[in-house]
């Protein structure tokens, strides 16, 4: 801003104060110089009169000496006046420095004032703005409610009010102190912390569902389980007991004299249990059937699969060159427990022994005639016999 000028009664002196300077500096200021300028313009005054006084006087003496030389004037008072003023203008000119100084300090106090004021308005500004983003209330709302004003109520361990109590800025700066603490070892908090704790209850919730079906699944899953496996135990074991009474009565048609039995490997696991075929043709002590030669392995094999099916008869059978490996009085044994079976089941036999197509009741062939071409050709023998 330009500064203002103060008029001064003299013309060499010219006071400079600030324009925005209060108008009480300005004041005091001009009521400290105002001493200055009455000596100043006091000193002018007389100075001149000195003059004019010496100048006349000269004069008049010239003029009454008739020819004589005018005196020499007296510059010892002259001398002494100027002194004087030198004096009074050194210390008009150390007062004037010390004004400046102090006119300076006063404006760095009143700027320093300024931006005090300016600082404290920013702040108050900034906390309005806080109290009405974070609160949603005015300024004389928030002092109105929850001013010192108010007593501050006591709350007990459950979080209800029991008591209240006079409003002391110390204490509540040291709870706000304590809350400030605590909400910093909370961390930041998330504003959507509600939302998605919504949506993972409710996956949990689903989830938990879920796995109750699955658990509920499960147990009926195991209970079947559990049925199934006691019945295949029921029906396993009723089966080996049938098909263990039949090997023993078909091993001694095959192997006469000779004794045979099926044993279990697991008796208390019926579900994992193994089986093993203990055979003992006559007159021989054999500790694995890999000891027994062609025709007893395969007479033994035979005893398992035919009490098999004694055990539990099907409707027909398939068998193909299951005799081949027997010798004639082995393979009258044989006959002798297919004719049994046909009593309960149809057998088809694939063969090239003569005496098993004698036992049959029809007969299916490939031939091939005199000029090479193959002929398909069927008989009953029981229409024959």
């Amino acid at each position: 801003a330009a500064p203002e000028t103060m008029p001064s009664t003299s013309p060499s002196w010219t006071i400079m104060v600030p324009k925005y300077a209060p108008s009480s500096m300005r004041s005091r200021a001009s009521s400290r110089l105002t001493p200055l300028w009455e000596r100043r313009r006091a000193d002018s005054r007389a100075e001149g009169s000195r003059r004019r006084g010496s100048g006349g006087a000269v004069g008049r003496a010239g003029a009454g000496g008739g020819g004589r030389p005018p005196a020499p004037p007296a510059h010892g008072g002259a001398q002494t006046d100027r002194a004087g003023v030198e004096t009074r203008l050194r210390s008009a000119r150390e007062a004037e420095r010390e004004q400046r100084r102090s006119l300076e300090g006063l404006r760095s106090t009143a700027h320093a004032g300024e931006l005090e004021r300016a600082t404290r308005e920013a702040t108050l500004e900034s906390l309005r703005t806080a109290i009405l983003e974070e609160l949603s209330l005015s300024t004389g709302a928030l002092v109105e409610d929850y001013g010192p004003h108010l007593p501050i109520p006591e709350l007990d361990d459950d979080g209800e009010r029991s008591g209240e109590r006079a409003y002391v800025r110390a204490e509540q700066e040291r709870r706000l102190q304590r809350a400030r603490r605590d909400l910093k070892a909370l961390g930041k908090v998330n504003p959507l912390a509600l939302e998605e704790f919504a949506a993972l209850e409710e996956r949990h919730t689903y989830l938990v569902q879920q796995l109750e079906d699955l658990r509920r699944s499960r147990a009926d899953l195991e209970e079947i389980i559990r049925d199934v496996d006691r019945h295949v135990r029921e029906v396993f074991t009723r089966a080996f007991e049938d098909t263990q009474e039949q090997f023993v009565r078909v091993f001694a048609t095959l192997f006469p004299g000779g004794e045979g039995r099926l044993v279990l490997t697991d008796p208390s696991d019926m579900l994992a249990t193994g089986i093993d075929v203990h055979a003992k043709p006559a007159g021989k002590k054999v500790k694995r059937l890999s000891l027994l030669s062609g025709g007893e392995r395969s007479l033994t094999a035979i005893a398992m699969l035919v009490a098999i099916f004694k055990a539990r008869p099907s409707p027909f059978y398939v068998m193909d060159e299951v005799e081949a490996a027997l010798d004639d009085r082995n393979l009258g044994r044989l006959l002798t427990i297919l004719q049994e079976l046909q009593t309960s089941s149809q057998l088809i036999v694939i063969t090239h022994q003569k005496r098993t197509m004698e036992i049959a009741d029809a007969l299916y062939g490939v031939s091939m005639r005199g000029d090479g071409i193959t002929q398909v050709i069927s008989q009953r023998l029981a229409e024959l016999r």
